[in-house]
């Protein structure tokens, strides 16, 4: 199995938008997401064809496409950017046969180059839902730092929700 990843663009926008507007409502809600916040198709579309072709200073949100033997299979993004500071990371694998097979920790460690180098980040915070195994042990696994467990709507598209935040420090990445 050949894992990879690298940056979004255009061809991959219809993926994403099938990934969030037709992935099953159960799953999604799973993953904390209130469906009634999920943008419209033209909504999405708009959102990460504007991002592809921004600077790295300029980006809102930042995304980069997961393969498993060269088809996209996933993403991972971060928002919330500081540049130079800090930014808040999120992990997508699309397919259910592609998870629990610790393919998504490989992915994640391909990706955290990406982001500490692109935006020379100090810090990289990550804070899935509580109820969500599958980041929580992935975190804990890449060396991702526990520092708590708190309530809150951690994003535009989320509910109110127990999350566990997680750090990454440069320094920590370095040693990794």
């Amino acid at each position: 199995m050949h894992l990879n990843v690298r940056e979004i663009t255009h061809q991959d926008i219809p993926g994403l938008l099938a990934y969030w507007l037709e992935s099953d409502d159960e799953f999604i809600v799973g993953m904390g997401v209130d469906l009634s916040k999920i943008p419209s198709r033209e909504a999405l579309q708009q959102m990460f064809s504007e991002q592809i072709g921004a600077h790295y200073k300029e980006k809102k949100a930042y995304a980069l496409i997961w393969e498993i033997d060269g088809i996209a299979s996933g993403h991972t993004n971060i928002n919330q950017i500081e540049f130079g500071k800090q930014a808040h990371m999120h992990l997508h694998l699309w397919h259910g046969a592609h998870r629990k097979k610790g393919m998504g920790t490989a992915l994640v460690q391909q990706s955290l180059p990406f982001y500490f180098e692109n935006y020379q980040l100090e810090v990289l915070y990550c804070e899935p839902f509580a109820l969500n195994p599958a980041p929580n042990k992935t975190l804990s696994k890449l060396g991702f730092e526990f520092i708590k467990n708190y309530e809150t709507i951690p994003g535009s598209i989320n509910f109110m929700q127990e999350v566990n935040q997680w750090k990454l420090t440069r320094e920590q990445f370095l040693k990794g």
